[in-house]
């Protein structure tokens, strides 16, 4: 994924907002990323993501995801159709 690109679909909060607000409140778990913009509080279909983004943080890694922002897309789609 490149910065700009979403990872809370519901929300529309990018990579990049992410990784600013990690730097800028320094969240102690991952459920704090909640309060950037809301992420993982929609669909929650983002939530495994956004752990894997803490960790990697947490770690003094750069949080990056290995998703392109197709594939990644089209599997929340299919989650969201499971889940109704």
């Amino acid at each position: 994924m490149d910065p700009d690109d979403h990872v809370c679909l519901c929300f529309r909060v990018s990579l990049r907002k992410l990784n600013a607000f990690l730097d800028c409140e320094r969240p102690r778990v991952a459920s704090q990323l909640s309060e950037c913009f809301g992420a993982g509080t929609g669909c929650h279909w983002c939530v495994p993501f956004l752990e894997r983004l803490h960790a990697q943080w947490q770690a003094g890694q750069s949080p990056s995801l290995d998703e392109s922002p197709g594939d990644y897309a089209s599997r929340r789609e299919t989650y969201r159709k499971e889940s109704e």
